[in-house]
C-alpha cells in the first residue's frame, strides 16, 4: 500500500508532465484516479504505483522524449497474469485516455508504441534511446539491492499464485534463463554499468533458489 504521501507527489508529478500539454489540472486528476484505481488492483503485488515510482525515477536519471514518462504510467495500466496481451490492451489503454486529453497525435503514438515495446521483444521498430530508456528503467530491478530483489520475486510469485510451485519454477527459470542467456540485459550505457553485474548476481541466485526447490521435490 502506497503512503498517501507519495500518492500525492505521484499525482503532482502527473499533473506536471501533462500540463506542457495544456492539459489542466481538473481535466488531468480524473485519467490519473483511473491508473491509480488499476495500480491498485488487488491481485497486483509488485505491478503497482510502486512500481510505477521506481521506474519513473530511472528513466528520469536516463532522460529521453515527453512520452517516455507517459509510458511508464500506462505500461502496466492492464495487468492480468494470466493473459498474453497485457501490453497490447495497456496501449490501446493510454491511446483512448490520451486522445481524451487531446495529446498530440504524435506523442500519444509514440506513448503507445513504447507502451507495446515492454513486452520486451527485440522488434526493430523500437529502436532508439526512448525505447532502451524504458527498457532499463522496467528492468532496473533486476540490479536492485538483494533484499528488494527478494521482495520483488516473492511478490511476483504471489501475483502467480494460481500457478503451482512444480509448474512456477520451470516457467520462471526459463524466463530468468532468458535474461542471461543475452549478450547485455540493459542497453543503455549508464545502467549497464550500474546494474548489470548485479542483475546476473541476483538472477543466478533466484535460479539456484528455484533449482533447490525442484531437487527438494524430487527426493521428497
Amino acid at each position: 500500500m502506497i503512503s498517501p504521501e507519495k500518492l500525492d507527489a505521484l499525482q503532482r508529478s502527473w499533473v506536471n508532465l501533462l500540463a506542457p500539454f495544456g492539459v489542466t489540472p481538473a481535466a488531468a486528476y480524473p485519467p490519473f484516479d483511473r491508473l491509480v484505481e488499476a495500480y491498485s488492483e488487488p491481485h497486483r503485488h509488485y505491478h503497482t504505483l510502486e512500481h510505477v515510482g521506481e521506474v519513473l525515477r530511472v528513466t528520469g536519471r536516463l532522460k529521453g522524449g515527453p512520452a517516455v514518462p507517459l509510458a511508464v504510467w500506462y505500461h502496466d495500466a492492464i495487468y492480468d497474469p494470466k493473459a498474453k496481451d497485457n501490453e497490447a490492451k495497456s496501449a490501446e489503454f493510454a491511446e483512448q485516455e490520451l486522445n481524451e486529453l487531446k495529446l498530440p497525435a504524435d506523442v500519444t503514438t509514440r506513448v503507445a508504441d513504447l507502451v507495446r515495446s515492454t513486452a520486451h521483444f527485440d522488434t526493430p521498430a523500437f529502436t532508439g534511446h526512448d525505447f532502451d530508456a524504458l527498457h532499463d528503467a522496467d528492468l532496473a530491478i533486476l540490479g536492485a539491492a538483494e533484499p528488494r530483489y527478494a521482495r520483488y520475486a516473492a511478490d511476483v510469485r504471489k501475483e502467480y499464485a494460481w500457478v503451482s510451485d512444480a509448474d512456477y519454477r520451470t516457467g520462471r527459470t526459463k524466463v530468468l534463463e532468458a535474461f542471461l542467456a543475452r549478450e547485455r540485459i540493459y542497453r543503455t550505457p549508464l545502467m549497464f554499468a550500474e546494474g548489470e553485474e548485479a542483475a546476473r548476481r541476483n538472477l543466478r541466485a533466484e535460479c539456484d533458489r528455484l533449482a533447490t526447490g525442484r531437487r527438494g521435490e524430487q527426493t521428497s
